[in-house]
């Protein structure tokens, strides 16, 4: 039996039931495939504040490091929204990224065939899309200083958050794109806003660099990051791999994300710098929120939660066999009609949260023969 230390925060909202899917998946590679994997919990989020009056403890980052993968539900609701910003749940998922230096986030954007007509665009420019984001997570105007809200000698109350990259956060997410690309199909497009930040200048000319030194045999284009924005809903196909920084990354992933039809159906990966042996922290989770309004229901649909284990199988664990089955496995089932709500379509057949987690162990028995 192969063992892998997996640590998992279910977090908040539908959190608990889409990852209830993943253990199903857990269970079968223990009795089909003689991986074990060694699970362990802990809170984060709103959970955690309710039982500790703070959104991620010290203990839970001891045990967090302990581990080979970590793979998290979601965090938030409006629960708490009153709480001070620095008890916000939000706040544990960015101690998480901090502590753990996960500064490449992973954000794919895939179209399976079965859901070409969930996309709210034109069939042919989405279907067969397949899209990397590869966003900068630990750095920029998120994390940089100062920051915070003062008030001024005539009353006025300003808000300040400030944007700043250094060479060598700039280098090390661009040096994960470009070799991403390299296993794709040898396009980077660098996205920034040159034009008005000297942190897009920076980062613009570092990228370049990087590129003409260790990367020639890959296409690079740069790009501003309202054009890129325009880009991605008029002809989204022409990427390939985008890296980008913090704040871009985020509202580009999320747009990219809504090309495939649904939040629901897309995984993320964060991850750090390799050890000397080659291994990653990381930090494994669905795109989609904690969706509170249909918490307890079974109507989530755990489709980006398993997908975002099979990217854990491939990034932390090199099980690259496993990480193909179970998305043929999530392939086969949407082929075959079933959808959750999020992406139910005309003729096919709703199914509940447990229900898909059930096909999809059913659809890996019949792959795995």
């Amino acid at each position: 039996m192969t063992t892998k230390k997996l640590f998992i925060l279910a977090g908040d909202g539908i959190g608990p039931e889409v990852m209830a899917q993943v253990q199903r998946v857990i269970d079968w590679m223990a009795k089909k495939r003689h991986i074990a994997f060694d699970v362990a919990e802990g809170l984060i989020g709103g959970a955690s504040y309710d039982r500790f009056g703070h959104p991620l403890t010290d203990e839970t980052m001891q045990d967090i490091f302990a581990a080979d993968a970590v793979l998290l539900g979601a965090v938030g609701g409006p629960k708490w929204d009153s709480l001070p910003f620095e008890l916000k749940p939000e706040r544990g998922l960015l101690r998480l990224r901090k502590d753990l230096e996960l500064f490449a986030n992973l954000r794919p954007a895939f179209v399976f065939d079965a859901l070409v007509d969930a996309s709210s665009l034109k069939p042919e420019l989405v279907k067969g899309l397949d899209i990397m984001i590869v966003r900068e997570l630990t750095g920029g105007v998120y994390f940089g200083q100062p920051r915070g809200i003062e008030t001024l000698p005539n009353g006025e109350r300003r808000g300040v958050n400030t944007q700043v990259y250094t060479t060598s956060e700039i280098v090390r997410i661009a040096d994960v794109a470009f070799d991403l690309a390299k296993k794709r199909h040898n396009r980077v497009h660098s996205v920034e806003k040159a034009n008005v930040m000297e942190s897009g200048v920076l980062w613009r000319e570092e990228v370049q660099k990087l590129h003409d030194a260790k990367f020639p045999g890959i296409e690079l284009q740069h790009m501003y990051a309202d054009n890129c924005a325009m880009q991605l809903v008029r002809a989204p196909k022409q990427f390939d791999v985008i890296v980008t920084d913090n704040l871009f990354g985020d509202i580009l992933s999320d747009c990219a994300a809504m090309l495939t039809g649904s939040l629901g159906m897309l995984p993320s990966a964060s991850l750090g710098a390799a050890d000397a042996n080659g291994h990653r922290k990381a930090v494994y989770e669905p795109v989609h929120g904690s969706a509170p309004d249909i918490a307890g229901k079974d109507i989530a649909n755990p489709l980006a939660t398993l997908l975002s284990f099979a990217m854990m199988l491939r990034y932390s664990f090199d099980m690259m066999d496993e990480a193909e089955l179970l998305e043929r496995a999530v392939k086969n089932v949407l082929d075959g009609g079933l959808r959750t709500g999020d992406i139910m379509q005309t003729g096919k057949a709703k199914v509940s949260t447990t229900v898909m987690g059930e096909s999809i162990v059913r659809e890996m028995d019949k792959l795995a023969g």
